[in-house]
């Protein structure tokens, strides 16, 4: 997982030491001023010079409540976190030899956040180190699932970065899961859950604030080793590494640090990535320098960060929320990565990333398996329109179809019918999508929501709803539509550059990690407009989780446009299958293969956009289905496109009875369920695949 930008460190420590401790001086200068910044800021009225004459001894009585009960536990809290995030940052990234790996970026932050929203679904009221030690198991289990999906393959920065993607999806929507089952229980958890600094007391601070310091003091301890690891495996074993024991080491240590911070203030995008990123652009590349560097700089990020979500909305009586921090720095993070990931090797320049191929053994015919496919889809048609809070039986069912049902029995099969047939067309729509954009980039891990077009579409859709409140009902799925096809637009400029051979083009690998800074950015605008415009948060994670709730047949003419795509895709078929050829054999071929790569990616996003305009923000199904459809009918896209189609329906209208039917009559939204169906499936699919 070699990539630019990660090289070892030359010898020579008398050159570059008063070079780090100017820098390290001069970070430490700031981070102070940021800290007495950040200590003068609040809703409560108390500024820098109360804080003065309380520490002059002639202070009021308030003013101290206000420093010791808010604002010190708050400033403590963010020095910790950042700390914490910085050094895991650290870590990771010398350990995977990866500049764009972090802990949120791996999935370890999204594991340990999971894992603390499980025991508040469970009741049990845990203590700062109880909790601490479920989130380090939650980001232990998200590493080992990133382990598991990229063992046995082509180790590539770009593959790993994906799994990570993921798994932290997979986490999130889990996560989400548990918060609308018990509202009561997880109570505050979707601000927590973008990052907080927000304590009642110095008590957690202190005590998770002790167990970063034990691990920031243990990491210098792998600085030497992991120097030696940026030279190579083969290099740091010839020169007495043990690397089977380092980078285990490593990835525990950084584990423990990022749920310290995770359970204390939420899980905190970016930091980690941010922090040894810039220490790096300051010199610092040996990590006896580089670790203590990067945990400056994190800590001044966090804090400067919640210092700006303050300013920027200040707690008060008419508006009594703020900007969590963990929005503002995916805010600057977002960009940082998609520039980046333009300049990092992704492992794939030259190969492309690895073919996706099927693993069909005695198939069965194509039309067998078609019809199979839609025999399956009348059943979970049928059924879908069975459950929910009034129960439809089989035989009131068979009555409604010969026209002999019941009044009660026709107002709610009427009800059910169009929301079932937005299901199946938008799974079919979805799982085209997610076909198109494998197709482009080659890898099963791609995804729409992958490369920012869901991302965008939530964008559009949240702008118009903050914006315009009076615009017509029309106005949001255009805008949902128009904002994935520009998010899109922006992620393919953002990736291009020069490709092997001196040839401008794009790298299908590096399409998708800039879309992943793009979705982090997107989405984190829309938390920005979510808080501060004091939506209904219910409604607003109702909508950016997928729902076909409420969904009539005015909803089916929003998936014109995304069918018509799909129709093309297949037509099309030929410059598709030769997408998967690699390089040169298509350029050979006569195909112009940017300009089939951009205009497969166009069909993709107007697929999933539009979707996503119908239904909001549904995952997994663009990933699963392609994959089942190749294993049943082959790679030829004329035969797999309608065969993920069929299945992506299946998918969704299955997943939306099942959300219908669990907690009737409450509804889960049909997006989480087919995340939590969906990441089970690509643990197994990536195990089975070595090369991809």
């Amino acid at each position: 997982m070699v990539a630019e930008g990660l090289k070892a460190a030359p010898a020579g420590p008398l050159g570059r030491r008063p070079r780090a401790l100017l820098v390290g001086g001069g970070l430490s200068l700031a981070l102070a001023a940021v800290a007495v910044v950040h200590l003068g800021l609040g809703a409560s009225g108390v500024g820098l010079g109360d804080i003065l004459d309380l520490l002059l001894g002639h202070g009021e009585a308030r003013t101290e409540d206000v420093l010791l009960g808010s604002r010190l536990p708050r400033t403590l809290t963010g020095l910790v976190v950042g700390v914490a995030l910085g050094v895991s940052g650290a870590l990771v990234q010398g350990a995977t030899r990866n500049p764009l790996a972090a802990p949120d970026t791996l999935g370890v932050n999204a594991g340990a956040y999971f894992a603390v929203v499980l025991v508040a679904y469970t009741g049990v009221g845990l203590g700062p180190l109880p909790a601490g030690g479920a989130a380090f198991l939650g980001g232990l289990l998200a590493v080992g699932l990133v382990y598991l999906l990229t063992s046995g393959g082509l180790l590539t920065p770009g593959r790993v970065l994906l799994a990570g993607a993921t798994v932290a999806l997979a986490a999130t929507s889990a996560a989400e899961f548990l918060q609308m089952l018990d509202v009561q229980a997880t109570r505050g958890l979707f601000f927590w859950g973008n990052g907080t600094l927000l304590q009642s007391g110095l008590d957690r601070p202190l005590v998770l604030g002790a167990v970063v310091a034990a691990g920031v003091l243990a990491a210098p301890l792998l600085a030497r080793p992991l120097d030696l690891l940026a030279l190579g495996d083969e290099t740091a074993q010839a020169m007495g590494v043990r690397v089977e024991r380092i980078r285990p080491a490593a990835f525990l240590l950084a584990v423990l640090l990022s749920a310290a911070a995770v359970s204390l203030a939420g899980p905190i995008g970016f930091v980690g990535l941010i922090g040894p990123v810039v220490a790096r652009q300051l010199g610092m590349r040996a990590h006896a320098a580089l670790i203590p560097t990067a945990a400056l700089l994190s800590a001044a990020l966090v804090l400067g960060a919640d210092a700006a979500a303050q300013v920027i909305v200040t707690p008060s009586a008419t508006q009594p929320a703020e900007i969590p921090v963990g929005v503002v720095t995916a805010l600057i993070g977002g960009p940082v990565f998609m520039l980046l990931a333009r300049r990092v090797s992704t492992g794939d320049a030259d190969t492309g990333a690895a073919v996706v191929v099927s693993d069909r053994r005695r198939a069965p015919g194509y039309a067998v398996a078609l019809g199979g496919g839609l025999l399956v889809l009348a059943a979970a048609m049928a059924l879908s329109l069975r459950v929910g809070d009034v129960h439809i039986g089989w035989g009131q069912l068979g009555a409604w179809v010969t026209g002999s049902a019941e009044q009660i029995t026709e107002a709610v099969v009427s009800f059910r019918l169009p929301r079932v047939l937005v299901a199946a067309v938008a799974g079919a729509c979805l799982a085209v999508a997610g076909a198109a954009v494998q197709a482009v980039v080659r890898n099963p891990l791609a995804e729409p929501g992958l490369v920012g077009v869901t991302g965008g579409a939530s964008l559009g859709a949240v702008t118009v709803i903050l914006l315009v409140p009076a615009a017509p009902l029309a106005a949001l799925p255009a805008a949902a539509a128009l904002g994935g096809v520009l998010m899109l637009a922006l992620v393919v400029l953002v990736a291009r550059g020069t490709r092997a051979g001196g040839r401008s083009g794009i790298d299908p690998t590096r399409v998708v990690l800039v879309g992943i800074g793009a979705a982090a950015t997107a989405m984190a605008l829309v938390n920005i407009m979510v808080v501060g415009a004091q939506m209904n948060i219910g409604a607003a994670l109702g909508w950016l989780a997928g729902s076909t709730y409420g969904r009539g047949f005015d909803a089916l003419g929003w998936l014109a446009a995304p069918a018509a795509a799909a129709v093309l895709l297949v037509v099309a078929a030929r410059p598709v299958n030769l997408l998967a050829l690699g390089e040169e054999l298509p350029r050979a071929l006569g195909l112009d293969l940017g300009r089939a790569r951009l205009l497969v990616l166009g069909a993709g996003a107007v697929l999933a956009a539009g979707t996503a305009a119908a239904v909001g923000a549904v995952g997994f199904v663009g990933l699963v289905a392609p994959h089942l459809a190749r294993r049943i009918v082959g790679n030829g896209i004329a035969r797999m496109v309608p065969m993920a189609a069929v299945l992506g329906a299946v998918l969704v209208v299955s997943a939306d009875a099942l959300g219908r039917w669990l907690l009737a009559p409450t509804e889960i939204p049909v997006g989480i369920v087919t995340a939590l169906l969906g990441a089970p499936y690509l643990v197994w699919l990536l195990r089975r695949t070595r090369e991809v």
